[in-house]
């Protein structure tokens, strides 16, 4: 009896724990999605209405109460005066182009008194534009040998000129490195949480209307310390930002998705990311297509198109090893096509990377236009089965350009085309001799 008592309390305590997890959210591998709750949220109808970030989050929590489920956003324009907090096992889905999402005007004072790591009120010299609710980026210049500091917060009060933010400070912002607090945060934000899906809809961040913002503290999706990310059927346009920005996020996937005209980077798998894929995107009018960062590794990226970006359509840099680009068109990009960045030392290398059936075409300036610019000591690099050249656009001049540290270069069953040099291996510069 005693033995049959044991067993039935290890179960209840197993139970227990078991409906805890499934209360915080996450999704077991292959979950139906379908048998769990779906909320709506609309201007004029749905479960929840409202046309602005409260009614969407508030669906949100909702959701994440009831342990996990679908926050289905009904179309209409909705103000963001902070961004979408995702909980794990939400899926956010759109209504298609006919749901945005639209930042709301930024606006920026000056911090008028020291803020120490351990407070949760900002004196600021003016409240105006601020909201209980409301995102507030707390940020500062820094100091020789330290660098800016930046903190996404939540605004719990206004009191005057007085902020009180949703949690204790764990930066400092003192008034000799030129402190401050805006309006900016990302459209939508995933911090620690996982197995979480945004989908069909379009994400504006009123570029004109709104201050410039890193990518590796914001963008108009901005995910950090999150594993299995899905975006799919995504538009995320003018932001004054990155598009899309994953920072130390593994197996993410980013499907069926544009970024386009945003002020940064259109794609940024950053810091850490592995084994992301992005499949069928199209990154355009940004400073940069597809960015990978800092130690992007074991990536995929198919069936892409980056063009008409300001600088480049793909870089690569520090430690981003073992990546396969694959069936991706790179074109009419201003500076250069693909880039492997030159880093301090040969380990810090984007080594081992892989470019295959990709169509790199009519990239640069006029004088000096480049399909591919090797830098630095990268090595073990592949290039088979491209299409590298100049379609009559006259802009793009050298096919491959290897720099003269970098080894280990092949160049498998490419066509060259319209090109005054297929490749160039340019040669060490001379020392000058001493006299």
């Amino acid at each position: 009896m005693e033995t049959l008592m044991k067993t039935v309390f290890i179960s209840f305590i197993a139970a227990l724990f078991a409906l805890a997890g499934a209360r915080a959210g996450e999704l077991k591998k292959g979950e139906d999605m379908s048998s769990k709750t779906t909320i709506t949220v609309g201007q004029n109808e749905g479960d929840i209405r409202g046309n602005d970030d409260k009614a969407i989050q508030a669906a949100a929590d909702y959701v994440d109460r009831l342990g996990g489920g679908v926050l289905q956003i009904l179309p209409g324009e909705y103000t963001m005066y902070n961004a979408l907090h995702l909980h794990s096992g939400l899926t956010v889905r759109g209504s298609g182009s006919s749901t945005v999402l639209k930042k709301a005007p930024s606006v920026r004072t000056k911090i008028v008194q020291e803020v120490d790591w351990y407070d949760n009120q900002v004196p600021v010299e003016s409240a105006a534009g601020f909201r209980v609710g409301g995102g507030v980026m707390l940020q500062s210049k820094g100091s020789p040998g330290g660098g800016a500091q930046s903190l996404q917060m939540t605004i719990l009060r206004v009191d005057g000129n007085v902020l009180t933010v949703h949690d204790r400070i764990n930066k400092n912002f003192w008034l000799k490195h030129e402190s401050s607090a805006a309006t900016l945060h990302p459209l939508i934000r995933g911090e620690r949480v996982n197995d979480v899906r945004v989908e069909n809809i379009v994400l504006d961040g009123d570029r004109e209307q709104n201050e410039e913002i890193n990518g590796n503290f914001a963008g108009a999706i901005f995910m950090q310390w999150c594993d299995r990310v899905v975006i799919d059927g995504v538009v995320c346009r003018n932001y004054n930002g990155d598009g899309i920005s994953l920072q130390v996020c593994d197996d993410a996937q980013v499907l069926n998705t544009v970024s386009e005209n945003n002020a940064n980077l259109g794609l940024h798998p950053g810091s850490g990311c592995q084994r992301p894929v992005f499949r069928n995107c199209v990154s355009r009018g940004n400073s940069q297509g597809f960015f990978f960062c800092w130690g992007v590794r074991n990536g995929l990226v198919e069936d892409c198109t980056f063009t008409e970006n300001r600088d480049y359509g793909v870089s690569y840099g520090h430690r981003d090893t073992d990546n396969l680009l694959r069936n991706c068109k790179i074109t009419r990009n201003a500076k250069v096509g693909v880039l492997f960045r030159k880093e301090e030392v040969e380990f810090f290398g984007g080594h081992r990377n892989t470019l295959e059936n990709c169509e790199i075409l009519d990239n640069g300036a006029a004088e000096n236009g480049c399909g591919a610019d090797i830098r630095g000591e990268t090595h073990d690099l592949t290039f088979r089965g491209c299409k590298i050249g100049d379609t009559g656009s006259g802009m793009q001049k050298i096919g491959v350009r290897i720099g003269p540290e970098a080894s280990r270069i092949a160049l498998e069953g490419n066509e060259f085309m319209n090109l005054v040099k297929d490749v160039e291996k340019l040669e060490p510069e001379r020392k000058a001799e001493k006299k």
